[in-house]
């Protein structure tokens, strides 16, 4: 896990320039730092040393030079590819998993990303093409962004290196803003901010000489057999075959590394089942982590005790409270560096602190699992959804909604005027986004907030969004449409990111994702829906592959969401300045995406009851308002060509490593 930066400049690559990127990406890659030059072209590089840390220096070149990478992220089937490669002919001098991608990409070409298992963002020089080529792993675990500006071409693992570069405008985007307001998120390639672009995940770009543009290469889909065609499969052989992929895949990301690897526990039936593996299949010690929360509707501690305990790991926690979420949000956001619409990524911010200052610099966890085996309670309630189009006003569909959310203490069953205007709204059998609408409408009330400036009446992201879907989707079971979209928005653009990567390596921690192994995700996809979704219940086939690894209190316990406090954490006794501050009327007219009357009307209804009476509309109001106006303080407003606005160090050339120039 790393940070990677970059320059094509034909007037020649500025060093100077690179080192300033290299420097705001130092919370990445804390063990070195190191670059390469050739003429137009610069890579730079700063590195967490995983594996070979000896050796495993970067910017790495192939054997004769010609081909260069400056990578952020692990290959884990680096060794078989290693043995493959040397029958071929090609000569290692290091036994670290980027030296693999050279001589992959020597060999196969575009051909070898669908070769990699692993998680990756990454750059390549191709001397013999002058060819720059970015490229991300399938799901978009590591972020990959570019720009051009003034026929250069800029890119980076964050936006605040390119921001470095005084030329590269600092603007939001009204239909980036637009898109997240309505999915939660941004779907690459774009990104909030005028000008900058994010590489998709699963996709390659290949940028020549002449600033043409980019050409993309897909090599990675996202596909589910037709409803007719799905596998005959018994659920036993189903479990089976996700059982055996999900071991190995474990195992490669636990024992793959040469420093140690801890878990994170959840309390929730993933983390446990990841925890389960790595005790029985590798019989090695385990150390674990787990948020707690002093608010007891958040938190899940004593599901956490009784896995720790059933495996004998050696655990430790930290407890949040609302306080802490306030404190380092501003923090947060500037990691996360786009508006979010939950207070959940501060308390994974706070959790890798911990786990960093115990020693440990990689974890694996749970992420993937609810996309990849539809455990979210937005798949439970389309299949509801589903249901109430086929049988309007039964009242089997109202019992099914009260079954939804039993550990919510406001269910929708307390409310039934409230369910039915929810639940039973948008209910077109033949949409392909029905699994979504109820959210994207509940988001989407958030565009009321806007200025003239930034709402875009001309802006449908949702039909966008369906428009990208796959040329067969429309065969497919209405589950898997529903596990598309989610794998296309919420995953890479929030759970990997915002509340992901981006909190792991504030605190330089990489992550491992074993159920987003490529191989776990075609069999995931080919599972039939109803091996997955048994009813209402979700993940079946997961626990049925893995009953005998978790204990029953957590294998029959009611899916409950990762959540934490939102508006209560910002408004009462203890409240930072930094809230008044960024939402005085002048401080959001200054920001102009915002209107000053509606943001102070909703901070007054916060400050009446603290924040504990406000639904969940206003509370993702509340947060998208403190998110926005700190991006803008922090990122847009900030001296342009410094990096102390974000209070990363500027990296002295006493402390790189020129790679050589051959």
């Amino acid at each position: 896990m790393c940070g990677i930066c970059g320059v094509r400049d034909a007037t020649g690559a500025d060093v100077d320039g690179l080192r300033r990127m290299i420097g705001a990406l130092a919370h990445r890659g804390p063990d070195g730092a190191g670059y390469h030059l050739d003429g137009d072209v610069a890579l730079g590089h700063a590195r967490l040393a995983i594996i070979d840390a000896e050796n495993g220096a970067q910017p790495m070149p192939n054997e004769d030079g010609t081909v260069w990478v400056a990578f952020n992220g692990e290959i884990f089937n680096y060794v078989e590819l290693t043995g493959e490669l040397v029958r071929r002919g090609h000569r290692f001098r290091t036994r670290s998993d980027t030296e693999v991608i050279v001589h992959a990409w020597e060999e196969w070409g575009q051909g070898c990303f669908a070769r990699f298992n692993g998680q990756w963002a990454l750059a390549i020089w191709d001397r013999r093409t002058r060819e720059v080529i970015l490229s991300r792993d399938p799901f978009g675990i590591h972020p990959l962004f570019h720009t051009t500006v003034g026929g250069r071409l800029l890119f980076a693992s964050e936006v605040k290196a390119l921001f470095t570069d005084p030329a590269v405008s600092r603007e939001l985007d009204a239909v980036g803003v637009d898109e997240l307001l309505t999915l939660w998120s941004t779907v690459a390639p774009r990104t909030v901010f005028r000008g900058i672009h994010q590489v998709e995940p699963g996709t390659s770009l290949v940028f020549g000489e002449g600033g043409a543009e980019p050409r993309r290469h897909r090599y990675w889909h996202d596909e589910f057999p037709g409803a007719q065609d799905e596998p005959a499969a018994t659920i036993a052989d189903s479990a089976d075959a996700l059982r055996e992929a999900l071991i190995d895949a474990t195992r490669l990301r636990f024992t793959r590394s040469d420093v140690p690897v801890a878990a994170y526990l959840s309390g929730g039936l993933d983390s446990s089942v990841i925890a389960g593996i790595i005790r029985t299949y590798t019989g090695a010690d385990l150390r674990t982590y787990s948020l707690r929360f002093a608010d007891a509707e958040f938190d899940e501690g004593e599901f956490q005790r009784t896995v720790s305990e059933r495996l004998g790991t050696d655990h430790s926690d930290i407890t949040i409270t609302g306080g802490d979420i306030a404190a380092v949000f501003p923090e947060v956001v500037r990691h996360a560096e786009t508006p979010i619409l939950r207070s959940g990524p501060a308390p994974m911010y706070l959790l890798s602190q911990l786990v960093r200052g115990s020693g440990h610099k990689v974890v694996v966890t749970g992420e993937g699992s609810d996309e990849m085996l539809a455990g979210y309670d937005i798949f439970r309630e389309a299949a509801v959804r589903r249901f109430w189009a086929r049988h309007p006003g039964s009242p089997a569909a109202e019992r099914a909604v009260a079954a939804l959310y039993p550990w919510m203490r406001r269910s929708p069953q307390q409310a039934p005027a409230f369910a039915q205007s929810f639940f039973g709204r948008n209910l077109d059998p033949d949409d392909a986004a029905l699994s979504h609408r109820p959210r994207w409408d509940a988001t989407g009330a958030l565009k009321g907030m806007l200025q003239d400036g930034f709402a875009r009446a001309d802006a449908d992201a949702a039909a966008a969004l369906v428009a990208r879907m796959p040329s067969g989707s429309a065969s497919w079971h209405p589950l898997a449409r529903a596990q598309w979209l989610e794998w296309t928005t919420l995953l890479p653009g929030y759970i990997l990111s915002s509340q992901g990567d981006r909190m792991l390596m504030a605190n330089s921690v990489e992550g491992r994702f074993p159920f987003l192994d490529p191989r776990v995700a075609r069999i995931a996809a080919r599972i039939p829906a109803r091996h997955k979704l048994r009813g209402l219940d979700e993940k079946h086939v997961l626990k049925r592959a893995f009953a005998d690894l978790v204990p029953p209190a957590v294998l029959e316990r009611p899916k409950q969401p990762y959540r934490s406090p939102d508006a209560t954490a910002f408004f009462g006794a203890g409240a930072p300045g930094w809230v008044a501050d960024v939402l005085d009327p002048d401080c959001v007219q200054d920001a102009g995406v915002f209107r000053p009357e509606v943001v102070r009307l909703l901070a007054r209804k916060c400050a009446r009851s603290g924040g504990r009476e406000i639904g969940n509309t206003d509370s993702m109001r509340l947060l998208v308002v403190l998110s926005t106006q700190l991006l803008h303080r922090d990122m847009i407003s900030a001296v342009a060509g410094t990096t102390a606005a974000w209070g990363e160090p500027v990296t002295a050339p006493s402390q790189l490593e020129r790679m050589g120039n051959r």
